[in-house]
């Protein structure tokens, strides 16, 4: 048997997808002029769907930070942490996010994704419990997935839910609750307040992944449970350098002491290499630029409130009932005609993300947007524009 003929229905879906001049999966990006614009098929394109939420690609003391870094460590470490892969800059990363946290400890992972596979494989242990939102993101699934935990899963931002699952459950088992401070397909908010809550009454330990709310949730940008005032509820939070940082990696903080010996039993922290010395020096400048970076802060939650506003205006079907994140998500009828939208939109001159089922809660068929800082209200009010040519080009009703 051909291990591969399981893939046959993916395979005739995608083929009978509608496309004619672009290609979601074969899309390239020719030549970057800056956080907000590309040049993509020979065409000058905004770029809508990006995850650069504070603008940080361009950032002047990141890009010189990891000059430097190549000059004098080279290209990378070639070793994992536990070998040769620390150097000064690694301990320096560390302890620039768990000042950023206000917390005593930071271990660095080469991705996001890994963040997740490492903490929750190492934390839910065989006669444990991991408790997930049932929209948690693929790495969530994944990291429960390679240990030996039982997983329980509530209704998605549902607390009530919540705590109907944690009342069955042993009283002195231990357990994890894992949560997301915002949801990276809709874009909306968790009701985290009332999910920790629940989650201390039940004797959870609680991990929050703010990958898509680090950097502009919070007075200091330290995400959702900062804004609403629960960050003494968190145990472990957990990030990415891939959104708001501008470059790539993840991490976890913590106050926990123990926290350390995580090192040593996280399987994707010891047998991966480790962050070369350029993109530690980038995300350590980085995140440090972001701690003074109020007024971009502002002018990104401007920019998502008139995009959210000006797209229900016209008539769209969007997600949340307001911009609750910079992720501004519109409801497409179906996967024939958002194809035919994705594409004719990326013609207009707008890159945007077209996401379907699995990726998408209950079988939507979105166009995700991702706002970056660095939009101009020009480009807002342009995308809206184009969005409503998009929708008259195709014959879509809105």
């Amino acid at each position: 048997m051909d291990l591969l003929d399981k893939f046959d229905s993916i395979v005739e879906l995608r083929a009978s997808l509608p496309f004619e001049k672009a290609d979601p999966f074969k899309v390239v990006i020719d030549e970057v002029i800056s956080e907000t614009e590309a040049i993509i098929g020979g065409r000058h394109t905004i770029l809508a769907g990006t995850n650069n939420y504070m603008g940080m690609t361009f950032d002047e003391g990141a890009i010189d930070a990891a000059k430097d870094a190549l000059d004098n460590f080279g290209t990378g470490t070639t070793g994992s942490r536990v070998l040769n892969g620390t150097y000064g800059g690694h301990k320096a990363l560390e302890a620039a996010i768990a000042d950023f946290y206000d917390m005593e400890h930071c271990m660095v992972f080469s991705t996001g994704y890994q963040a997740n596979l490492g903490m929750i494989s190492a934390l839910g242990g065989k006669d444990d419990y991991v408790i997930i939102d049932a929209d948690s993101h693929a790495s969530i699934y994944d990291g429960c997935s390679m240990g030996n935990a039982t997983i329980v899963r509530f209704k998605h931002n549902d607390y009530e839910n919540l705590e109907r699952r944690l009342r069955r459950l042993p009283e002195d088992a231990g357990k994890l609750l894992v949560v997301e401070g915002v949801y990276s397909m809709l874009g909306d908010a968790a009701p985290l307040k009332e999910i920790l809550e629940i989650g201390k009454k039940y004797g959870c330990m609680t991990l929050v992944d703010e990958a898509h709310s680090m950097g502009f949730c919070g007075e200091n940008g330290r995400g959702v449970a900062e804004q609403l005032g629960v960050e003494d509820l968190v145990d472990f939070y957990l990030g990415t350098f891939s959104k708001s940082v501008g470059t790539v990696g993840g991490f976890a903080v913590s106050n926990h002491p123990k926290f350390d010996v995580l090192r040593f039993v996280s399987r994707p922290y010891i047998f991966t290499a480790s962050l070369p010395p350029s993109v530690v020096a980038s995300a350590t400048k980085s995140i440090e630029a972001i701690k003074r970076s109020g007024n971009r802060r502002a002018h990104l939650w401007e920019n998502a409130r008139r995009l959210h506003d000006g797209l229900k205006n016209a008539g769209f079907n969007m997600c949340t009932p307001e911009a609750q994140s910079p992720i501004i998500a519109v409801h497409l009828p179906d996967v024939m005609q958002g194809t035919k939208f994705w594409e004719r939109l990326l013609l207009e001159g707008v890159y945007a993300n077209m996401a379907a089922p699995p990726a998408t809660p209950a079988g939507m068929f979105l166009l995700r947007i991702s706002v970056c800082a660095q939009h101009t209200t020009e480009q807002i009010d342009e995308i809206i524009a184009r969005f409503v040519r998009t929708a008259e080009a195709v014959g879509m009703d809105v």
